[in-house]
């Protein structure tokens, strides 16, 4: 890297974020790289609270021998601090330093872990979709995208109190 070349880390995208429309479009990041990538010793969950009912969204939870397929994106140091700051460092998720499989070898990059946890969440049919559109654009295998689908969904309470309203 040259002394006029930003600084550049990988990120490990595993949530909402694989949906391009997400990172690129709302989150307005613009990856120097993209690659599909595993990583190793980690089970996706989710147990990452969103609002009172059983809603929540992705999170990583060590698990030898598991792994979570994803994104590797390559970002300048400016846009990681960005990306910092709408995934709620360090409120919610800390920055995990992490080593990614990909189709070129290993790479070394950061993720994001939140240590609270609320088990029985799951994620809502809107969350699901964010994360199956990000998979099948990126070209995620087809047995992960298939273990993605048999998750069970969470009723989106709010959905619900909108039926209620609308029956009065």
């Amino acid at each position: 890297m040259s002394a006029t070349e930003p600084q550049s880390l990988w990120y490990f995208a595993y949530g909402s974020n694989l949906d391009p429309r997400t990172f690129l479009g709302r989150r307005r990041m613009r990856p120097l790289d993209t690659r599909v990538a595993r990583l190793g010793n980690y089970r996706l969950v989710f147990d990452l609270p969103v609002g009172a009912g059983e809603r929540g969204v992705a999170n990583l939870l060590v698990d030898p021998g598991a792994s979570v397929w994803g994104i590797a994106y390559r970002i300048v140091s400016e846009q990681a601090d960005r990306l910092d700051r709408s995934e709620g460092v360090p409120r919610s998720y800390r920055r995990t330093a992490v080593q990614l499989g990909t189709a070129d070898g290993v790479v070394s990059g950061f993720t994001y872990v939140c240590p609270r946890r609320s088990v029985g969440r799951k994620p809502s049919p809107r969350y699901m979709g964010l994360l199956l559109y990000g998979a099948r654009h990126h070209g995620l295998p087809d047995a992960y995208v298939a273990e993605l689908r048999a998750i069970d969904l969470a009723i989106d309470e709010r959905e619900t109190q909108l039926e209620l309203f609308d029956r009065r």
